[in-house]
């Protein structure tokens, strides 16, 4: 088979995670950078990559790479493009650009010149051209520029990889599914451990301690790019989903989410229950703080509320020490992970982390305080 270029995207703060995983998946080269990680693999590959990545959002496969001067040089690599290797004149398309220090007037215009070079390719062999679908399309083109090169990729999972294609109801402010994964994969979780999560809204943590735990590939209950383009190995799928079905585990270890909003404990069991890892997780309405340990040595991670306005802020900081004191007396042996946008939540909590990890949720800026709870650690 032959070996391509990929460049895989994830949040911020993820890149060791996914290139753990994509290890595993014996891709070759792996480079990791801000945002993803570079590497190389075949079409079987990729489509494991979309299958089984916990953390990844998109896998994109590299086209072509060039340096540039001008606007007209980036047409001409993407007019020198194989397109109808990949896709038919029947089928809709949309072109993405991104740029770090590009040297060009607009990332717009760049767009629009990509756009052309992939419609006149068509042109010139079949008089028409396919047609641009904002919302929905068949494929969609990724390009990156910076201050000398443009790279132009195919995009191999259509809708981006943290919608797993269980989720009922997100309730507000939903943490994405990757990101998730991540907080549990950077904590050390591996599906052997009791796991709790005492806020858990959605239930979106639990959830992925789940599918963690019984071994359950993320994107088994959704759809994927790849499946659209003209190189597409139906055989060859489904024997990657076969062998991923085949790889779940009947039984999961002591798994548990509470919350004190009756409304998201029954959204809650809903998406639970879609995901197909309902019997596994026990989700329970109520207050944080009578929340006890399911088993011993487990690893607690929590998306705590924290607050946007003022009062809000001075509020939650006078509940941090009575959530510290609350896990000091109860969670012995435990490992706490609480991932916030408060930066001074331990310090509040009375509680000094081993590890504080970086991490953005969305364009929020937070951090994963990882906190061992050891005996009459009351400071």
């Amino acid at each position: 088979m032959t070996s391509y270029s990929l460049f895989i995207t994830c949040p911020r703060g993820l890149e060791a995670p996914l290139s753990e995983e994509l290890a595993a998946l014996d891709c070759q080269d792996i480079q990791a950078t801000d945002g993803g990680v570079a590497c190389k693999g075949d079409m079987a590959q990729v489509y494991r990559i979309n299958l089984h990545s916990r953390t990844a959002s998109r896998v994109l496969l590299r086209l072509t790479k060039g340096s540039y001067r001008n606007e007209a040089d980036i047409y001409k690599l993407a007019k020198n493009i194989n397109w109808f290797n990949w896709f038919t004149l029947e089928q809709t398309f949309k072109v993405k650009v991104e740029g770090k220090r590009a040297n060009v007037k607009s990332l717009d215009f760049v767009g629009l010149k990509i756009k052309d070079a992939l419609c006149d390719s068509f042109r010139e062999i079949y008089d028409a051209r396919p047609s641009v679908e904002k919302f929905r399309p068949d494929v969609r083109v990724h390009a990156f520029i910076d201050e000398r090169n443009v790279q132009i990729f195919i995009d191999t999972s259509g809708e981006a990889l943290f919608k797993r294609g269980y989720r009922q109801d997100t309730g507000e402010a939903p943490l994405r599914e990757n990101l998730a994964a991540g907080l549990l994969l950077l904590a050390g979780y591996d599906g052997s451990q009791p796991f709790q999560d005492p806020f858990c809204g959605s239930g979106t943590i639990a959830i992925e301690a789940a599918l963690i735990a019984i071994g359950r590939a993320p994107g088994l209950m959704r759809r994927f790019g790849f499946e659209k383009l003209q190189n597409f190995d139906k055989a060859e799928w489904v024997k990657i989903r076969q062998q991923a079905k085949v790889q779940i585990r009947a039984a999961a270890p002591a798994i548990a989410g509470s919350d004190n909003d009756r409304y998201m404990i029954r959204a809650a069991q809903a998406n639970a229950a879609a995901a197909e890892v309902g019997e596994f997780i026990r989700f329970e309405v109520k207050d944080a703080q009578d929340a006890r340990p399911n088993g011993e040595h487990g690893i607690m991670i929590s998306n705590p509320p924290y607050g946007v306005r003022l009062a809000e802020v001075q509020a939650l900081q006078a509940l941090y020490p009575q959530l510290g004191s609350w896990l000091k007396q109860h969670y012995t042996g435990w490992l706490i992970g609480m991932f916030t946008g408060d930066r001074d939540m331990p310090k509040f909590m009375r509680l000094s982390p081993k590890r504080k990890i970086p991490l953005y949720n969305g364009n929020l800026d937070c951090r994963l305080f990882l906190m061992d709870m050891v005996k009459g650690s009351n400071r």
